[in-house]
């Protein structure tokens, strides 16, 4: 199939969420239709409550009343998906579903990116974009869920501590 699968939001009742994530699973596993609709998701965080001096961690949905489905827009698929008990419908115009853009898709985490770094803590490595264009330095800190790396870098005879985004730096040969 030329069209690709994009992710849609579907609204449903309160509390119906993961119901509704099953039904469409297994609604698509009888019909055939797993090339159509891929994957169901229900975002959740996890929270460390603390309560007369306990603490238990809990995954809550971040949107309650909300499924996330990526799946390829068909009348089939549009039609399986609507008709699931607990589904109100689609966000968006009511005949025609607005998929996510890909920057709602990294915000909300649904998709993650593998990011490969080829260094390390510890490791020499050089500046190859920004103000500091062509310094090298010794990295500190590698946050890879942020983007973010710390290099120390002399400047002026001092060591000093910087954050660069992770395409920013390479590893020294």
């Amino acid at each position: 199939m030329a069209e690709s699968a994009k992710w849609y939001v579907i609204h449903t009742y309160s509390g119906y969420e993961n119901t509704v994530q099953a039904t469409i699973y297994k609604a698509a596993e009888n019909r055939k239709m797993q090339d159509l609709i891929q994957e169901v998701s229900i975002p959740v965080e996890t929270v460390t409550e603390i309560s007369d001096s306990k603490t238990k961690t809990v995954e809550r949905k971040i949107f309650p009343g909300y499924v996330l489905v990526k799946m390829i827009m068909t009348d089939e698929s549009w039609h399986l998906v609507r008709n699931v008990r607990g589904v109100t419908g689609f966000v968006g115009n009511a005949s025609k579903p607005v998929p996510l853009t890909e920057e709602e898709i990294l915000s909300l985490g649904v998709e993650k990116r593998e990011i490969r770094v080829g260094y390390a803590e510890g490791d020499q490595v050089k500046v190859v974009d920004g103000p500091l264009d062509g310094f090298l330095g010794t990295v500190d800190e590698v946050d890879v869920d942020r983007n973010r790396v710390r290099v120390v870098v002399s400047m002026f005879g001092r060591e000093t501590p910087v954050d660069l985004e992770l395409d920013q730096v390479e590893a020294l040969k």
